[in-house]
């Protein structure tokens, strides 16, 4: 009577598995994150989305018609109580190349917060930092964060109810500065999914001291937000993160994203007048070209 629930767990977490694996493997695809000789820089902070990530891009690596090279790098921040030999210990067990960097952010952080005031803007401006610094040392051809699609739908409304900007994180990014290349391959997973692969696998969870322990923030609210809309209208979360990958710009009030000032009808558009310049006040030249209504610059 007992193999039977054995088994049937097997089942679930051998579905729940592929399913990552393929959800991964989908994100990779659409947005061409992994590319033949490839070095991929893998975040990890210690956390189950992170780990996860590792996990199925190794297991990825093994079976994928391209070669690609990754390396672990975790960052010591310094924050009190952080436990320095589990990621170096689980990193040499899985015999995956890492490295730890160690750099004193979290006195920073605590120097310039306020007390009570949110740290986590600070500290990930200063961990981004670091992090690309430390792929053109080594080499890499891209940074791999864990981020997936609840983050990604969390930032938004964040955005967009804290900041006036209807804005996410994108699977893939270019650094501004043009010499960094972000992924997030977990960008189509949901969260509850990684939370039970990471029960299942018996992650060495580290947790965030330094922010993770600041039940008030903006972000939890944000999430408390999706979790009572998803339970009373199942679905949501995944009709929200399919908008984002559906933007109609025409459809927004945005100028520098569609060329609504000089937009006319078919009866117009083949006309020869001087009448656009009627409108030349409404918004300075900002150097936006547009063709058939589409920025081109």
């Amino acid at each position: 009577m007992k193999a039977f629930p054995v088994r049937k767990e097997r089942l679930e977490f051998n579905k729940l598995q592929k399913r990552l694996r393929r959800l991964v493997g989908s994100a990779i695809a659409d947005y061409n994150m992994i590319e033949e000789g490839d070095k991929i820089m893998v975040c990890l902070s210690g956390g189950k989305d992170s780990y996860a990530m590792l996990d199925v891009l190794l297991s990825m690596q093994k079976t994928a018609p391209i070669h690609f090279d990754i390396v672990a790098v975790n960052m010591d921040q310094k924050q009190p109580g952080f436990p320095e030999h589990i990621l170096p210990e689980y990193l040499t067990a899985l015999g995956v190349p890492f490295h730890i960097i160690e750099k004193d952010t979290y006195s920073v952080v605590k120097e310039l917060v306020p007390e009570g005031k949110t740290t986590c803007g600070l500290c990930s401006r200063l961990r981004r930092g670091t992090l690309y610094g430390f792929a053109d040392e080594i080499g890499a051809t891209k940074i791999a964060l864990g981020h997936h699609r609840d983050d990604i739908i969390e930032t938004m409304f964040l955005n967009l109810f804290y900041g006036g900007k209807i804005k996410a994180m994108p699977p893939k990014l270019l650094s501004d500065d043009k010499r960094n290349i972000v992924i997030r391959p977990m960008a189509y997973c949901s969260e509850e999914d990684l939370v039970d692969f990471a029960e299942q696998k018996g992650f060495p969870i580290i947790p965030c001291n330094l922010c993770g322990s600041q039940e008030n923030l903006q972000r939890q609210v944000v999430k408390q937000m999706l979790h009572t809309w998803e339970a009373q209208y199942p679905g949501r979360t995944e009709t929200i993160f399919s908008a984002i990958k559906n933007i109609i710009p025409s459809q927004m009030a945005d100028v520098n994203l569609f060329d609504f000032i000089n937009l006319k009808t078919d009866a117009t558009a083949a006309a020869t007048s001087d009448d656009s310049d009627l409108f030349a006040a409404v918004k300075p030249d900002s150097g936006v070209q547009f063709i058939n209504g589409f920025q081109i610059q």
